[in-house]
């Protein structure tokens, strides 16, 4: 619609709080946000639905990886003391759960299939001590570039995490569905804390994945294969980093 985009609201709290966290990043350098629209009656959802100006841009992140990462360091640095908002803990939706069992705080059953790659994931999963922070854990296709402007960061995930997580998810869905290879873990997560923080991303997305199958369902094989795989290079990588520390 011209320059607007609508969208549904889903949960009507939390458009208001992100409406009104996205209004006090405009215009900020090195990226940019969506500008909510607010209604007649002041609010941003009206009949289930939300308003925000359109961004010019095109998403797609392969051969942008380091612009991506550098707008999402700078939205983040942006974020850095906005103090942790209660919604959070509401969240019941698969990628909130998924997220927790990355982080070791709770436990969801998927099909054994997924189980078994997250079960040997977790053994490598060793005690991290990083400052959290406000993070958008979805940013890999949620940032749209155009000439001559700063990428712009849509769809707001949040989550209360490191920023070197929301990094790694970066990492983790380049590996599994951007033809991303080892140089983007090289460049975006080199260090031991970084391959830790790997693991979890992994874990993260592959959870997702089976709570979206359900415990019963069966994933697809591609899928599989594509998990094995990201999972041995992240596993490869724990080791090179347990090999150093030993010599």
């Amino acid at each position: 619609m011209g320059d607007v985009v609508l969208k549904p609201a889903g949960d009507g709290a939390d458009v208001e709080w992100t409406a009104t966290l996205m209004h006090g990043l405009q215009n900020r350098k090195g990226f940019r946000v969506p500008r909510f629209l607010r209604s007649a009656r002041g609010g941003h959802v009206v009949e289930g639905w939300a308003a925000t100006r359109f961004l010019t841009g095109e998403p797609g992140p392969a051969g942008r990886w380091d612009s991506l990462l550098a707008a999402g360091r700078a939205f983040h640095e942006a974020l850095r003391n906005v103090p942790r908002p209660d919604r959070l803990d509401v969240h019941q939706h698969p990628w909130a759960l998924a997220d927790r069992v990355a982080w070791g705080e709770t436990t969801v059953e998927v099909p054994a299939s997924i189980a078994q790659l997250v079960t040997g994931l977790q053994a490598l999963r060793e005690p991290v001590d990083v400052r959290a922070q406000l993070i958008h854990g979805d940013l890999t296709g949620n940032v749209l570039f155009a000439p001559g402007h700063a990428p712009a960061i849509i769809d707001f995930s949040p989550y209360w995490r490191p920023v070197a997580y929301a990094d790694a998810i970066v990492v983790v869905d380049g590996l599994l569905y951007h033809g991303a290879g080892p140089d983007l873990v090289d460049s975006a997560a080199p260090s031991a804390e970084g391959a830790q923080m790997l693991l979890r991303a992994l874990i993260f997305r592959l959870v997702a994945l089976g709570v979206l199958v359900g415990r019963g369902g069966v994933p697809a094989e591609d899928e599989l294969i594509r998990f094995a795989r990201v999972s041995q290079l992240v596993e490869e990588r724990i080791g090179e980093y347990h090999g150093s520390s030993a010599c």
